[in-house]
């Protein structure tokens, strides 16, 4: 079969819309031509600053002929339907179309229609064309006297399938197969055949067609030049991909500014270096401090072994320094103090005040959490008040990604206690399911206080005021917040009771008039059991990412009054271990069959069973059996749980695995005598309700 071979030739696209536009052409057009009957293979999409490419494999010569019957009224039916089943079918007359007889519904037309197959090329360039016109670029620009938009302006297009040419024209341009290489170094006009000779061409005019393959190119190039230099380069993913995405033909030089710059936070000058200019930074293998050295990426062979574009970059990384060296001296001036309150000017939210009035609730929050996670109180406040003081400071204005870790190094300069100043830099963290969680076995123990209240009284608030996360959007990150408190109480494994935090937090906001506990129309109860709900969502995605069933958490969730995560992560754990052995299974099972005999009767007596059954009515030993399992089984599990011995209570319910088996094959529960039967319906309910201590069966699959 042949290839489809796409360019799409233009200006320069930037860098952080590359990889996302080479995946959308790839499935807008594969699935265009798919849907348009071409069965076409595998396919390849490519971006560099200048190009996006696609190349299709194993592409039919024509999409296949189509056969199809259409069903139309019956006969006799009225003019009307007559005509729009005409219409429909592209018929002439009902003389195009057949009768079929039906003795018990009456005769009915039928349309018999044959589509041909399409060249290949035909559907290409419709699909192609459609899919230009509406490509999803964030952003696009019109130029010309047309109306087509692209991210910049096309300049030339390649449209080729098996090495012939798509007759094609969009924009005023006309397909072809010629295109130009890197800018400086291959810009002449060439021809290729096909995507093999297209690459292969490529290379030869300085352009590496896959980003993937230029990252690694200055990967290599840069790890090489510091360790001539016997430096370490600073890996940072982001900003590889982004030199991938300025460059066609990557050339990795080495640069060098003062010393005296050193004397700034590295990570501000690692910051300032990477914002404005995209160059790596190094630093000593031996001691692990940033070098006076800087990597950049060019994007050509510069004649003079790149002196001039060195030099160049020097002047201005030196400019940039001096800006991060000014702000770092003059934020030194302001005492954190100071800072703080200058957050009178800042606001949070219109309906949830400025900085400062969010700083003195989550200071008091704090304050209230801290024994939960043994953390000194009067250290976990004090490092609240100032956690938000550097949102004001000249560094973080410059660069707001160092917010909270300049919070640290100015209250570190003003000699406060180690752990208030590592708690003002972690208290944001953790920002994302991959980032680092305080932890209490690491002296976090502030950090772990602050950053629960943080968040907490992010969550309560934005709930309050009904600015909740929806289907399409999730503004205020609340998702982002609430996994970050699963995260820090699960795996420091804290006790912190959901319900009461979340009413610790709405306590410390201005409820309305006194004595009315109500705020924005909501209750403080409803908004902290609304939220509880919410964070049972989290924690299932949470769970879910480790492995565990979301099942469960419903089966533990649905007991009520489950808000201590770390309890529930414990029982999730010990219920799923459970559910893994015979015990476990083949009492599901029971609980299952069970539960749904009484669901069934229920519904057909419109009665409820549930209460306690009479032991005087109880006769086949089976039934006595049962009965004696269930009051024992009761009794273990609470007590189990009680002392927060889940694997404990899991042991005791496996106790009911025999006894309801033997039950159910021994004992009729539908006994003619109707109170021998609503006596046993009584006692099946009584096996739901000891496995209601441990979880509520019926929410599990199996």
């Amino acid at each position: 079969m042949a290839e489809l071979l796409l360019e799409l030739f233009s200006e320069e696209i930037p860098s952080r819309m590359q990889a996302r536009a080479a995946d959308d052409l790839k499935r807008l057009v594969t699935d265009g031509l798919r849907a348009a009957g071409l069965a076409v293979g595998d396919a390849h999409s490519f971006a560099t600053p200048r190009r996006l490419a696609l190349a299709i494999e194993d592409v039919p010569a024509h999409s296949p002929a189509i056969s199809e019957e259409k069903k139309g009224p019956r006969v006799g039916a009225p003019e009307q339907a007559v005509q729009g089943f005409l219409k429909s079918a592209g018929l002439a007359s009902l003389g195009d179309a057949e009768i079929v007889k039906d003795e018990k519904k009456g005769d009915y037309y039928v349309a018999r229609i044959e589509k041909p197959g399409r060249p290949a090329a035909a559907i290409t360039a419709e699909v192609v064309s459609s899919v230009l016109a509406k490509f999803p670029w964030p952003k696009s620009m019109r130029w010309g006297s047309g109306t087509f938009q692209w991210i910049r302006p096309l300049k030339s297009i390649i449209c080729m399938i098996d090495g012939t040419i798509v007759p094609l024209e969009i924009a005023g341009l006309t397909a072809s197969n010629a295109t130009r290489g890197h800018r400086f170094h291959g810009n002449e006009l060439f021809e290729v055949t096909g995507f093999e000779d297209y690459a292969e061409k490529l290379a030869g005019h300085a352009v590496m067609l896959n980003a993937a393959e230029r990252g690694e190119e200055i990967r290599e190039q840069a790890e090489g030049l510091a360790a001539k230099a016997k430096l370490e380069l600073i890996a940072d993913e982001a900003l590889l991909a982004e030199n991938a995405g300025l460059t066609e033909w990557p050339v990795v030089l080495m640069g060098e500014f003062e010393k005296s710059f050193l004397e700034v936070p590295a990570e501000c000058l690692i910051t300032s270096m990477k914002t404005h200019q995209k160059c790596f930074s190094v630093r000593d293998p031996k001691t692990g401090k940033l070098a006076n050295r800087f990597i950049l990426v060019s994007n050509l062979t510069a004649t003079d072994g790149g002196t001039q574009i060195v030099s160049g970059n020097e002047k201005v990384i030196r400019a940039r320094l001096s800006d991060a060296k000014f702000f770092w001296e003059q934020d030194l001036k302001r005492p954190l103090d100071e800072m703080a309150i200058s957050l009178e000017g800042i606001t949070f939210h219109e309906k949830l005040g400025t900085q400062k009035e969010r700083v003195e609730r989550i200071k008091e929050l704090a304050f209230q959490i801290a024994g939960a996670v043994d953390a000194d109180p009067q250290d976990a406040r004090r490092a609240a008040e100032l956690c938000k003081a550097d949102l004001v400071s000249g560094m973080v204005g410059e660069f707001p990604e160092l917010q909270g870790l300049m919070g640290r190094y100015y209250a570190e300069h003003a000699g406060a206690k180690p752990e208030i100043a590592r708690a003002i830099e972690l208290h944001y963290k953790p920002k994302g399911p991959t980032d680092v969680v305080p932890k209490e076995e690491e002296g976090d123990a502030v950090a772990i206080a602050v950053a629960l209240a943080d968040k907490l009284d992010t969550l309560v608030g934005f709930w309050a005021i009904d600015e909740k996360p929806t289907g399409s959007g999730d503004p205020y990150q609340l998702r982002r917040a609430a996994l970050g408190v699963i995260r820090i109480v699960i795996e420091n494994d804290l006790r912190v009771p959901l319900i009461h935090a979340f009413e610790q937090a709405i306590g410390h906001y201005k409820l309305g008039a006194a004595g009315n506990v109500t705020w924005a129309g909501q209750s403080v109860r409803s908004t902290s059991v609304d939220l509880l709900s919410f964070f049972a969502d989290r924690l299932k995605v949470y769970l879910k990412d480790k492995g565990a069933r979301h099942d469960l958490i419903d089966a533990v969730f649905s007991l009520g009054g489950q808000d201590d995560l770390a309890l529930i992560v414990r029982r999730v754990e010990a219920l799923g271990e459970f559910l893994k052995t015979d015990d476990g299974a083949n009492l599901l099972a029971g609980v299952k069959r069970a539960s749904n005999i009484l669901s069934i009767e229920e519904k057909k007596d419109k009665a409820s069973y549930t209460g306690g059954y009479d032991l005087k009515l109880l006769k086949e030993k089976e039934e006595l059996a049962l009965a004696a399992a269930i009051e024992s089984v009761k009794q273990d599990t609470v007590a189990a749980i009680n002392v927060e011995n889940f694997k404990g209570a899991m042991n005791a319910l496996a106790e009911l695995r025999a006894p309801v088996d033997h039950f159910f094959d021994k004992v009729t529960v539908n006994d003619a005598d109707p109170t021998l039967r609503a006596n046993r319906l009584k006692l099946l309910s009584e096996i739901r309700a000891a496995t209601l201590t441990v979880a509520d069966f019926s929410k599990i699959a199996g």
